[in-house]
């Protein structure tokens, strides 16, 4: 009996038969319950089921191209990968509620700087994910120089052709539950849903190979292709050009701030009682239908937005993947008008890769970590702390010729949320039992005590007067991952509706004699370019931009977000469920009263997306024409 339990053990069909039995187990949990991905029928319980499977034959047949002496080491190379991303994707969704894309990987350069982020993603369960891989590697340990996975051709054969049937009937049954399931690449989570982790990983890298040829192919008939869209949308009357002409611009980017915390309270105590004192100022607008078009870029995915009206790509962050684009961005634009530009942010350089994209958008100056003094006690998580970061600011602001254009990136309110001084404790925590959701509105509410200390010493150094600020949220803070608090926090249950509409930001502009209000407009943040020069009364018929002027008469109420959802005056469409809603009461309606507006926005997305991976603008010197719908356009 021993001797027949030891050749089974050397035998290495058994071996690669248990290792797949057990990565291919691992998957499916994984799959089912780290992923928050919607089953919406058995049909689709039992594809998640096979998904794994065909692309594990698949990746782990290969270790037979190698001589019989090598493979089970690249057997066991191949598993250890294959767990790896199983891993990293789990981690990472835990926060971003997204998959690892290539375009993500080349950002790299953050991961490094991550700290207490990346710390608390990880748990102790996650061993779980490496019990197999100690499993295996001890047994081929233990039999070295007698397992070995020496089969013959036929079996070989046999297994290969058994991962390729079940890929094909994995990709005939995504196919019947989603038949446009190849073209919609902004749905990762149902692309994962119905073909798997690793297929999707697979895709990913022939996209990536696709996009990166694109621009090599791309022709300057692409942007006529553009600019003719762009011309026959409505074109709004601005009744503001002007109106702040001449002023510093102080943009405040307000990390992760999310609009449902305005005027929220905990235990009596508001969460941000400056910014609510500001909203109703006499000179400041307030846009309470404001969303944010943020992808996988997050923060840098804003500060593109606001410089180009543009929107972010699918997979990965413009400031990565395309930073060596012409670029028509404001600090550029503004440099003709006689305007200063700088950034101001506590933390590397580098960090999502902005010390190459920052000239590329026209900055003059770059005020980073390596400008402030940034030690243990005034700095945590990511970095310099905020109330730290604005007083250390100041004399730099001064320094800067006027008028000028600023932008300054917080830090201290983004995830995990943590303040690791008593002191810096402002307001009590909430009881949902989410940590996350919990500590979200104390970091909120000393983000909020900077920005007092900031517009005092503003006024104290007589920079406020002649001084435009523009306050935007850059990005959600809390995730679908914690519906559950969230659903605690709101009063009501979280369905795509109230997930799309969580999507609101913040957006507050303030200046002395300026005439205050709150605005219902619906409106993002690829529309704040255009707003910003128009206020500034700054003409620039030449450019192509997919944002309108907030602030203009007769504006079209629309909010396309980067997972296709789209947001009207009248209907919510959630791009993910591709369901509609009445806005005004948040019940579903049919979804063919949301069939134009979903295609509006995917029609603008696939042209912004034309546009940055064609690097399309370095065509635009050698067109003549204005574009005659131009949203800065002086009326």
């Amino acid at each position: 009996m021993n001797k027949r339990v030891d050749r089974l053990l050397q035998s290495g069909l058994f071996f690669f038969l248990i290792a797949t039995v057990l990565l291919w187990a691992k998957s499916y949990l994984a799959f089912r319950f780290s992923f928050s991905l919607d089953l919406e029928n058995t049909i689709q319980e039992y594809i998640l089921a096979l998904t794994p499977l065909g692309s594990i034959l698949f990746f782990l047949s290969l270790s037979f191209i190698f001589p019989k002496a090598k493979r089970i080491k690249a057997f066991l190379t191949l598993y250890f990968i294959m767990s790896f991303v199983l891993f990293a994707n789990v981690v990472y969704y835990r926060f971003f509620n997204d998959f690892i894309t290539i375009p993500v990987l080349m950002q790299y350069k953050n991961f490094a700087q991550l700290g207490g982020s990346a710390k608390s993603l990880m748990s102790f369960t996650d061993l779980l994910f490496w019990i197999d891989v100690v499993a295996l590697f001890v047994w081929a340990r233990m039999k070295k120089g007698q397992l070995s996975l020496s089969v013959k051709k036929r079996t070989m054969g046999a297994i290969v052709a058994t991962s390729l049937l079940a890929i094909s009937l994995n990709l005939n049954l995504a196919n019947e539950e989603r038949s446009e399931l190849l073209t919609r690449t902004f749905d990762r989570a149902m692309f994962v849903k119905l073909m798997g982790v690793y297929n999707f990983h697979l895709y990913d890298t022939v996209m990536t190979a696709n996009t990166q040829s694109h621009r090599v192919f791309a022709e300057s008939d692409e942007l006529t292709e553009v600019r003719n869209y762009l011309s026959s949308q409505k074109d709004p009357k601005s009744e503001n050009f002007g109106a702040l002409e001449g002023k510093n611009v102080v943009l405040i980017s307000m990390e992760s701030l999310q609009n449902f915390a305005i005027d929220y309270k905990v235990n009596g105590k508001e969460v941000t009682p400056f910014l609510n004192d500001l909203i109703d100022d006499k000179n400041s607008v307030y846009f309470n239908n404001f969303y944010h078009n943020t992808g996988q870029g997050k923060t840098s995915d804003s500060e593109f937005l606001l410089a180009n009206s543009l929107y972010p790509l699918p997979r990965g962050a413009v400031f990565t993947t395309n930073a060596g684009n012409e670029f028509n961005g404001t600090p550029e634009i503004l440099k003709e008008k006689g305007y200063t530009s700088a950034v101001f942010h506590g933390n590397n350089d580098s960090f999502w890769n902005r010390d190459v994209m920052y000239p590329a958008l026209g900055y003059d100056r770059f005020f980073s970590k390596k400008d402030y003094e940034v030690t243990p006690e005034n700095s945590v998580n990511y970095g310099l702390k905020d109330i730290e970061f604005f007083e250390q600011s100041m004399p730099m602001i001064k320094s800067l010729e006027k008028p000028y254009y600023t932008k300054f990136i917080t830090l201290t309110h983004h995830y995990p949320f943590v303040l690791n001084d008593e002191e810096d404790v402002m307001i009590d925590k909430t009881q949902t039992g989410d940590g996350t959701v919990d500590r979200y509105f104390q970091t909120a509410r000393y983000m909020d005590e900077a920005f007092k200390k900031f517009f005092e010493d503003m006024k104290a150094n007589g920079e406020y007067e002649n001084t435009v600020f523009i306050m935007y949220g850059d990005h959600y803070g809390i995730s679908e991952n914690h519906n559950r608090a969230m659903s605690e926090i709101m009063g009501t249950e979280i369905r795509p509706f109230e997930h799309t509409q969580l999507q609101r930001v913040p957006l507050i502009i303030h200046s002395p004699g300026l005439e205050g209000k709150t605005v219902d407009t619906v409106g993002s943040q690829v529309d704040l370019k255009p707003t910003i020069l128009n206020l500034l009364g700054v003409k620039n018929e030449n450019d192509i931009q997919f944002g309108t002027d907030l602030l203009a008469k007769d504006r079209e109420d629309l909010a396309i977000l980067r997972d296709g959802s789209v947001i009207t005056d009248k209907y919510v469409y959630d791009g993910e469920s591709e369901k509609c809603y009445d806005k005004a009461t948040g019940q579903e309606v049919e979804g063919s009263q949301c069939d134009s507006i979903a295609q509006k926005g995917q029609t603008e997305l696939n042209l912004s997306d034309k546009l940055v991976y064609g690097d399309l603008l370095r065509f635009l010197e050698d067109e003549e024409e204005p574009l005659t719908n131009s949203p800065n356009k002086e009326k």
